[in-house]
């Protein structure tokens, strides 16, 4: 199937729209990604990667991903957070947070992961879900740390709820 479209008809195109664009027609309503940050928890220390919204963090760069996870026996569990930060008129806050698993195996270059999950989990941030299952103690207490010293004033403003289920 080749990609060109007959003339006169428009492009359809991924548009990403941040909130300085003022968007009507056709492709409104698109994904806006620029409220939604990727955190990476690896051996007990969180990050924020960029390249991960695009599966290119550090941890990921140069592993083959299978989605059988028998083909990864000595990885290592690595964790990406999808976080989300709302505004209202009061301010801005962490609204959504959800944790992915994928587990890398770096001397083999091998790695594990459920792509589908991953982008599940994203949709879900972005509609101001918590969804931290299978987040041990020490990824939580790593990732409230980072929050708070990435800015004090949003974890202040964030729901009670997203606290408590970080001081767990």
């Amino acid at each position: 199937m080749d990609n060109v479209q007959p003339e006169g008809k428009k492009q359809i195109a991924l548009n990403i729209v941040n909130a300085r664009a003022k968007h009507k027609g056709f492709g409104a309503g698109s994904i806006d990604l620029n409220n939604v940050s990727p955190v990476i928890i690896d051996q007990g220390i969180a990050v924020i990667d960029i390249g991960a919204m695009h599966a290119k963090s550090k941890v990921e760069k140069g592993i083959k991903f299978s989605m059988n996870r028998e083909d990864v026996p000595a990885g290592r569990q690595v964790w990406v957070v999808w976080v989300a930060v709302d505004r209202t008129p009061e301010g801005q806050f962490y609204g959504g947070i959800t944790a992915c698993e994928m587990w890398i195996d770096t001397e083999a270059r091998r790695g594990w992961k459920i792509l589908a999950d991953h982008v599940n989990k994203l949709d879900a941030a972005l509609k101001r879900k918590l969804i931290l299952d299978g987040l041990g103690s020490a990824e939580r207490a790593a990732l409230k740390s980072l929050l708070m010293a990435h800015n004090e004033e949003w974890w202040a403003a964030s729901p009670e709820e997203l606290k408590a289920a970080l001081s767990e």
